[in-house]
């Protein structure tokens, strides 16, 4: 304790009953204040003939003001999994400055994976003990409370070794770029305490609700099941890729759109969508797999992820997964629902409010196409979205020709369509495969939108050529991402680095901004936590639980952080729903 106080940083780890962090219990802690030198401090171990242990409770009481102490700065690996178990003992952990999986990753986000073990040997060139080597693997995997302390020891000391070892190398190399520095220490380090809290209110979850789409799901899956056999003329199973290409290729004599690792045809998503355009069983296969989809990842699993003690829902929100720097969300997945199918509407329905509260949804509008106009610098796309015009709208009338009024439904379409094929690199074969018209129409359409719009094709000539010169792009902030492809002979991979040279900046200004907003928006929660908490953050929307007596007087400020997340050349616009469930706040 008294080395601890004394040090100007050190490294910590727990070691745990769990990898869920809702229901882990902390078996031990371990520090390191210099290289090369760590201590581990059993508190919890109980395999056979274990030694006496210092109490954990008095050692986690004598922790405490230590770590909740913010002029005493700590370093961990993934440390946001540690603060959510010493959470559950009342520990508030602050001065939590550096993580160096979040090092890692804003350094390069491609350049491994951000994992201690991968770090450490890209990095150290030094190879971790692995857990399995302690606990063992597969069913014969013992708890680490039953493991042997003197290994406890070596493998827990090790992980807080490694962690400073691991800073020392990473920040360094992220002092020697500020931009860079910016983004990690701006950014996300002072986000990992807001996932926290996040995470740890949860989301009230109806498990009737989601009961009752079961059902329906899994008698309309056998209706198509039934419809699928009356096509083919026999039973087969609609899960076996095996049986899929016997029938598809070898019986209906279907065009081989695709083959497989191994030269098999292939039944995947992509394919089994070209061949819809051939035959009705293609169009059933996909529309069984997409509600057997359902019922597997959110009808039947959401009921079994509700925490038996909070009564909620926890999902787990990772800052170190999307190279583009958008936040991913796991255990469950909560950012895949499908928004624009009936199906995926009634499974946000199951997300509701608790009695005298209110779901409100809080969504950026069209946020990537305003980054475009401000990164583009395009007049006609300022002008758009300054004077509050319906971009789509206004973009059709300027590529047809017409006045606004003039413009069709599907001629908004049409524009609302290369507005956003454009920014994912989009050419003229998918525009029309999109639109339903020849490759010709869809290439005049896309002539004419950057004749109307040339500071467009300028940006993204000038993106390309910069990515190809430098090796990456960057967000507004600063964020870089690296395109390790942009040189490749492979002309596939090296388009695919083109498009990402286009989309990322866009992409990843926009995770930059949400970030920036949840980080005003919980400094503003400090004042208003009986009254309003942040639940959900998915793509571009922010989900609250908010009282509802507090609800009318709370959406100005909400919507004035999030506008407020950054300067751009053209205005951000939050929309605000309210309702009882996630569904109704849309």
């Amino acid at each position: 304790m008294a080395r601890l106080r004394a040090a100007p940083l050190f490294a910590f780890d727990t070691e745990t009953t769990s990898l869920d962090a809702h229901r882990a219990e902390i078996v031990g802690v371990s520090f390191a204040i210099t290289p090369g030198e760590a201590a581990y401090v059993p508190l919890a171990h109980n395999g056979p003939g274990v030694a006496a242990q210092l109490d954990r409770s008095t050692v986690l009481g004598d922790l405490k003001p230590l770590l909740a102490d913010p002029a005493i700065l700590k370093v961990g690996q993934h440390g946001k999994y540690d603060m959510h178990v010493l959470a559950h003992y009342e520990i508030e952990v602050n001065g939590y400055a550096f993580d160096t999986m979040l090092e890692s990753y804003v350094l390069n986000s491609t350049a491994s994976r951000h994992d201690m073990d991968s770090l450490s040997k890209f990095y150290l060139n030094y190879e971790p003990i692995a857990y399995e080597t302690v606990a063992g693997k597969g069913a014969k995997q013992i708890s680490f409370s039953e493991v042997d302390l003197e290994v406890a020891t070596r493998y827990a000391a090790e992980d807080a070794d490694v962690t400073l070892r691991l800073h020392q190398v990473l920040h360094a190399r992220l002092a020697a770029e500020p931009t860079l520095e910016a983004v990690f220490r701006d950014i996300e380090m002072p986000l990992v305490p807001v996932l926290r809290r996040m995470e740890a209110n949860g989301i009230l979850v109806d498990a009737a609700v989601l009961r009752a789409q079961s059902h329906d799901l899994r008698t309309r899956m056998n209706t198509v099941v039934e419809r699928a056999y009356e096509v083919v003329g026999h039973r087969f199973s609609m899960d076996s890729p095996k049986q899929l290409q016997a029938v598809l290729y070898d019986e209906l004599k279907l065009p081989v759109m695709a083959k497989t690792p191994s030269g098999q045809p292939s039944t995947n998503e992509d394919a089994i969508s070209e061949l819809a355009e051939h035959h009705e069983l293609p169009k059933l296969i996909l529309e069984y797999r997409g509600m057997a989809k359902l019922v597997s990842t959110y009808t039947e699993r959401l009921p079994e992820q509700i925490n038996e003690r909070t009564g909620r829902v926890h999902t787990s929100f990772h800052q170190a997964t999307a190279q583009t720097g958008r936040l991913s969300s796991t255990d469950p997945n909560l950012q895949n629902i499908p928004i624009r199918t009936e199906d995926g509407r009634r499974i946000r329905k199951a997300f509701i409010a608790p009695p005298g509260w209110k779901i409100v949804a809080a969504d950026y509008s069209q946020i990537e196409l305003r980054i475009m106009a401000h990164l583009s610098g395009d007049e006609g796309l300022l002008r758009a979205f300054r004077e509050g015009i319906d971009v789509h709208r206004a973009t059709a009338a300027e590529v047809f020709g017409l006045t606004p009024e003039e413009v069709s439904g599907n001629q908004r379409r049409a524009a609302k369509a290369i507005n956003f094929g454009l920014m994912y690199g989009m050419g003229a074969f998918g525009l029309a495969r999109q639109l339903d018209i020849g490759r010709k129409e869809a290439s005049d359409y896309i002539s004419r939108y950057f004749a109307r719009y040339p500071g467009v094709r300028t940006y993204m000539d000038n993106i390309r050529e910069q990515a190809k010169r430098s090796g990456y792009v960057a967000t507004v902030f600063g964020r870089r991402l690296y395109l390790n492809e942009i040189h490749s002979r492979n002309a596939g991979l090296r388009a695919g680095a083109e498009r990402a040279a286009i989309n990322a900046p866009m992409q990843g200004t926009a995770a930059d901004i949400i970030k920036r907003a949840m980080l005003a928006i919980d400094t503003w929660l400090v004042d208003h936590g009986a009254t309003a908490r942040l639940l959900l953050q998915v793509h571009d929307e922010l989900v609250f639980e908010i009282r509802e007596d507090a609800v009318a007087s709370l959406k100005p400020a909400l919507a004035a952080h999030m506008e407020g997340a950054a300067r751009l050349d053209v205005p951000l616009e939050v929309e605000i729903g309210v309702g009882d469930n996630w569904d109704e706040a849309h």
